[in-house]
């Protein structure tokens, strides 16, 4: 269902897309390539410079490739359009850093902890955060690897996946807890 219309007339400012694609390679991997990018309406002038309505204010890549289990093995970064153009994309090589980090449980943290600050981009880390569900569709329903003794990280992840609701009950019965009894992600049988 769409969103209901306005309740007032109104002009556009600014767009925002993020995109992102998931590629199966020949060599048994993944890559899971994402963009995001700003466009203004009208000529904007800012700190850094200006732009005329429809160009670039942020234009941020990222590519992760992960194996069967979410692992990233190789990430990188490129920046086409930033706000300070000799600086924003200087960072870009840091996102290697990501090699070695598994998309799952705590991941998140893992990148906010690296790229936090002033120590990452705020637009191509938002594009991460992204990401990582990206990769985790990509994996989905193909060959994302599943333990029969840890709860899946997709469980208390969202309302529609809460143990103690009809579907965890329909489709992880196994994970389903009543009454919102915690269920233990080491042990099933908790």
């Amino acid at each position: 269902m769409p969103l209901p219309p306005p309740t007032s007339e109104r002009a556009p400012v600014s767009q925002r897309t993020i995109a992102i694609r998931g590629y199966r390679r020949q060599d048994g991997l993944w890559d899971v390539e994402g963009h995001l990018r700003d466009v203004r309406d009208a000529h904007f002038v800012f700190p850094g410079g200006e732009r005329e309505g429809g160009e670039a204010m942020h234009s941020m890549w990222l590519r992760l490739t992960v194996d069967a289990t979410a692992l990233i093995v190789d990430a990188v970064a490129a920046t086409d359009a930033g706000p300070f153009p000799a600086v924003c994309g200087a960072i870009a090589p840091d996102y290697a850093q990501l090699i070695g980090l598994r998309i799952g449980p705590g991941f998140s943290r893992q990148a906010a902890r690296l790229f936090g600050g002033i120590r990452g981009c705020t637009h191509m880390s938002e594009l991460l955060r992204t990401m990582g569900t990206g990769v985790l569709q990509t994996l989905a329903g193909d060959n994302l690897a599943v333990s029969d003794t840890q709860k899946p990280f997709q469980l208390d992840g969202c309302h529609a996946l809460a143990t103690d609701g009809p579907q965890v009950a329909a489709f992880y019965p196994r994970w389903y807890r009543p009454n919102g009894q915690a269920a233990d992600a080491a042990d099933p049988s908790a």
